[in-house]
């Protein structure tokens, strides 16, 4: 960083990331597998159906799906323009401010933790059938929970291209798994024939409202995760194009997943009868409909894809985590020390093993205070974690309209911000139903109260840096570039200390640089003296 002219040298050469590693496809597989669309079809959409939602459900899955779209292409177009590990953190800094940023990245980091923690928390019983029916133990969630953390453990400071092909191949087993029952119930459909009423309501004019607004809140929540496929740009074979083309990969493989599984299980137990059978089986809805048209093992293998697709989702959420934490301890918004990454593999290593150390230390914290795998409790952490994440979204959305550098239309950005924005509100005034708990519960009002707490932090920790370290506060979104802050010289001066020496000007101390003047982006430009006296002017 340059200060009153001077250049200061950093303490160590800055680490980076290991680049031309991972590609477009790897980024979308990334992103789906931090969605997990096997956990929402087999906790969200049975009791979606019980509730009533028969075909309303695949048609929500379709509405947020166009959503996710619009957003994708501004997403897409800053991933062209800023390649960073942390694009919460650095779009919103960009087009809001850096308090803002700030308060995404924190938003962020918790949403991820949280859904994390809940994905651990769904392992044990998931995986509970199979290892009675194949081994006939009973294996303590601790135990299964503990086995998973140890391989995340491992498996994260590794090359990323190594990790990378690992979850395209658990995501491309379980994408096959679900086709095989998506194909399964649609070629021996309930009745011997596909009804429209699989399709569309029979009455259109008596559509439940508030039942279409609570599913269509738990479509925008079961999407969360899809936005992690652009934090692995730095990495990429051709950053410009990775990180959009993996988002939008992602999206569409995950509306697939969701709305062809949800509408093939209409198919096969009947529009009449799919509340009732879902009442019936509960979560093992997708399964019991398998096991009346495919052979027994094809139901053990779909349970196994279902542990599978766990682990690969707190998988790639240790990955997106560990990124946004290398990004901040860049720039020493966070300790320094997380920057560092391995010489052979270009993989953040610090960052991943302080997130292990993390998920470890809370996995002990629930084991010491006696926690049960409670399904009530993993919903909680999984909804409220995805409802951080929407509203992350909708500040990268807001973000993208208001970047005075977008160079390009602001239709598509303004669609998504507005349709963010009513899938947020639909989420929060049908938070009850989504959490499963009564109206007026604590938990209605714990959950948005942590949510604002995250985001307060951000706003608390930016005014912190910028009245202690204003450098490092100018630095906020620059992905570790040279930061220049001149002063401007006043027309005052003092005179020297030696006798005969001319007088030398006074410096007013150094300004950060406003978020939003041209060229600000452009670190030889930052507060030129000669723009600083024409603003002056």
């Amino acid at each position: 960083m340059r200060l009153n002219g001077s250049v200061a040298a950093p303490d160590a050469p800055s680490p980076s990331l290991a680049p031309g590693r991972i590609g477009s496809g790897s980024a979308a597989f990334f992103g789906v597998a931090a969605a997990v669309p096997i956990a929402t079809l087999v906790t969200l959409v049975p009791p979606a159906f019980a509730g009533g939602a028969g075909p309303l459900l695949p048609l929500s899955v379709v509405a947020v799906t166009l959503v996710a779209f619009l957003f994708s292409t501004p997403y897409a177009r800053s991933t062209r323009k800023r390649q960073t590990a942390a694009p919460a953190y650095t779009y919103v800094s960009r087009g809001l401010g850096r308090p803002a940023g700030l308060s995404a990245a924190w938003l962020a980091l918790a949403g991820y933790h949280a859904i994390q923690f809940g994905l651990y928390a769904m392992l044990a019983p998931a995986a509970a059938p199979l290892l009675r029916s194949l081994f006939g133990i009973a294996v303590p969630w601790w135990a299964v929970a503990g086995t998973a953390w140890l391989l995340v453990t491992l498996l994260g400071p590794i090359r990323a291209e190594i990790t990378a092909g690992l979850i395209a191949l658990l995501a491309t087993a379980q994408g096959s798994v679900l086709a095989m029952y998506a194909v399964s119930n649609v070629l021996r459909p309930a009745d011997g024939h596909v009804t429209p009423a699989s399709i569309l309501p029979g009455d259109l004019g008596a559509l439940d409202r508030p039942l279409l607004g609570l599913l269509l809140a738990a479509a925008a929540l079961a999407f969360a995760g899809f936005e992690t496929a652009a934090c692995y740009t730095e990495e990429a074979f051709y950053p410009h194009r990775a990180g959009g083309r993996g988002t939008v990969g992602a999206v569409l493989l995950i509306a697939l997943l969701l709305g062809g599984l949800s509408w093939s299980m209409i198919v096969a137990a009947g529009p009449s009868r799919i509340d009732a059978a879902a009442t019936a089986n509960g979560s093992d809805l997708l399964f019991a409909l398998s096991a009346e048209r495919l052979v027994p093992w094809a139901v053990t293998l779909g349970r196994l894809m279902l542990v599978a697709g766990l682990f690969t989702g707190i998988l790639a959420l240790h990955h997106a985590i560990t990124r946004y934490l290398y990004a901040l301890g860049r720039e020493r918004i966070l300790p320094g020390v997380l920057e560092a990454t391995g010489r052979r593999t270009g993989a953040p290593r610090a960052a991943s093993l302080t997130q292990s150390l993390i998920a470890g230390a809370a996995l002990l914290g629930a084991y010491a205070a006696g926690a049960t795998t409670e399904p009530h409790t993993a919903r909680w952490l999984v909804l409220g974690g995805a409802l951080g994440i929407l509203l992350t979204q909708l500040l990268i959305s807001l973000a993208t309209v208001l970047d005075i550098h977008r160079g390009g239309g602001i239709l598509a950005p303004a669609l998504a911000t507005v349709s963010l924005a009513v899938l947020a509100y639909l989420a929060f005034v049908n938070l009850p139903a989504l959490l499963d708990v009564r109206p007026g519960a604590a938990l209605t009002r714990v959950l948005p109260a942590a949510i604002l707490a995250c985001a307060l932090i951000g706003v608390v920790q930016a005014l912190l840096l910028r009245t202690l370290h204003p450098v490092r506060y100018a630095a906020i979104a620059l992905a570790g570039t040279a930061v220049v802050v001149t002063p401007r010289s006043t027309p005052h001066a003092l005179p020297s200390p030696t006798t005969h020496a001319e007088p030398r000007p006074t410096a007013e101390p150094f300004r950060i640089p406003r978020q939003r003047t041209p060229g600000a982006h452009r670190p030889d430009r930052i507060d030129h003296p000669d723009r600083v006296d024409r603003e002056a002017g």
